[in-house]
């Protein structure tokens, strides 16, 4: 980081000295004004619930522009990457920096098949679940415990450990997410197949059965790879924040996606689109199509309390690029399986129909997002709704992994240790029993 000629002068109107503060330009957005020494100078604290105005790092991986509905990897805009890659050379670039040459492309596949299966004991770890136990509750406990299988690759500091705790991850999410699957209805435990492709090999792990031969719907595998692609990475957000936060104490690659797969677990961030299919189930209970209307006057009126889920974006105050080639998968997908005319589906595509057209949503910017889409093409597909959130897990974990790789590597990190305005109550003494 380089700092610009421009500083910035914090004064105070108490006559308190003014101090010049340093600038820093990134390659796109904001420009950056560095306040670690704020708090040596003056005694002070910057205070920014959220930390909505606050940069915690610089980074080198994705960068978003939410005015313009704009994602980049490694500078590669989104739309040209889901288009013209698979989901491993977005791993590839997401953790290397660059796409993959053919050799480079065929040798990191090999790497990530051959590590595909996991330990035999993770089997009977499983049994100490309730059957019906949320998927991301299982993936949780699964991934914290890979660190115990896993003891040649805990060592964050050692990039040898980290490269092959990276691969390690990667390789097994599509098996560990597929026997959560597979545990919670009581089917056999499907094992990997190294000759089927990334996305191929979990549709496989999900749905076959050893009754008979599972064949690979290509149009399935390449919607599933595309939503894997469009959920590798978005910079800064809150599970990749907790990823780095825990990182950041030196605990080893696996506990920190752990914490990155809980923090995801919640419906402001990873469970949205399971929210938003909840909705349609709603909306369907209600009457269906007939109703949406209604329902839609019921989100307009703020006393209701009614949310329009899988609408809008924190991020994107325009068009989110990802739902754009995801709407195209998911009309793919329901020609595809014959869903045109499915309830749920119909109900869906009003819904879209409605908030593209209607003033009040134009007006707001609330089109359909990413998770609306993949929402509805999960569900096409056969994978249930509590699933959801553990399939957007399996894709996020090469994003945690490059930025938990990224901040290891930097010269200039700490340990996480936000401050805080403190607003109870000053020392005091505590009183015997008797007169309190």
């Amino acid at each position: 980081m380089t700092p610009s000629d421009v500083k910035a002068t914090l004064s105070f109107s108490d006559g308190s000295p003014s101090m010049d503060l340093p600038l820093y330009k990134g390659t796109v957005g904001p420009d950056v004004i560095d306040i670690r020494k704020l708090y040596g100078q003056t005694g002070k604290f910057t205070y920014d619930p959220g930390f909505l105005s606050t940069a915690s790092c610089n980074s080198t991986i994705t960068y978003i522009d939410g005015d313009k509905g704009e994602l980049l990897y490694r500078g590669y805009p989104i739309e040209q990457l889901a288009v013209n890659c698979d989901y491993l050379e977005t791993c590839y670039l997401l953790l290397y920096g660059e796409l993959p040459t053919p050799t480079q492309k065929a040798d990191f596949e090999d790497r990530v098949t051959n590590h595909t299966m996991v330990n035999e004991q993770m089997q009977f770890f499983l049994r100490g679940f309730r059957r019906d136990a949320h998927p991301m509750a299982v993936l949780t406990g699964l991934v914290g415990a890979m660190s115990a299988f896993y003891h040649d690759s805990t060592d964050i500091n050692n990039p040898e450990h980290r490269e092959i705790a990276a691969i390690r991850l990667i390789a097994k999410m599509p098996t560990l997410v597929a026997m959560a699957y597979k545990y919670t209805v009581g089917q056999p435990y499907i094992y990997p197949k190294n000759d089927l492709s990334y996305s191929g090999n979990f549709l496989r792990m999900m749905f076959a059965t050893p009754c008979e031969e599972y064949k690979v719907n290509p149009v399935i595998e390449r919607a599933l790879d595309r939503i894997f692609i469009l959920h590798a990475d978005h910079e800064q957000n809150a599970s990749t924040s907790t990823v780095r936060l825990c990182g950041s104490s030196g605990t080893n690659p696996f506990a920190a996606i752990a914490a990155g797969v809980a923090c995801l677990w919640g419906p402001s961030h990873g469970g949205a689109n399971e929210a938003c299919l909840n909705m349609l189930g709603d909306i369907q209970k209600m009457g269906g199509v007939a109703k949406v209307g209604e329902f839609m006057n019921q989100v307009k009126d703020k006393s209701s309390g009614v949310k329009l889920m899988g609408f809008g974006h924190r991020v994107y105050k325009n068009y989110d690029p990802r739902a754009k080639l995801m709407r195209e998968t998911c009309h793919e997908v329901l020609n595809e399986l014959g869903l045109q005319n499915d309830p749920l589906f119909k109900l869906a595509m009003e819904l879209e129909k409605i908030a593209l057209e209607d003033e009040y949503f134009v007006a707001r910017k609330l089109y359909p997002n990413v998770d609306f889409y993949s929402g509805i093409v999960q569900r096409a597909i056969g994978i249930p709704v509590p699933l959801f959130t553990a399939i957007f897990a399996l894709a996020r974990t090469v994003g945690w992994i490059a930025q938990l790789n990224e901040m290891i590597g930097d010269p200039e990190y700490k340990i996480g240790r936000p401050r805080q305005l403190f607003v109870g109550a000053a020392a005091r003494d505590v009183k015997p029993l008797s007169q309190r």
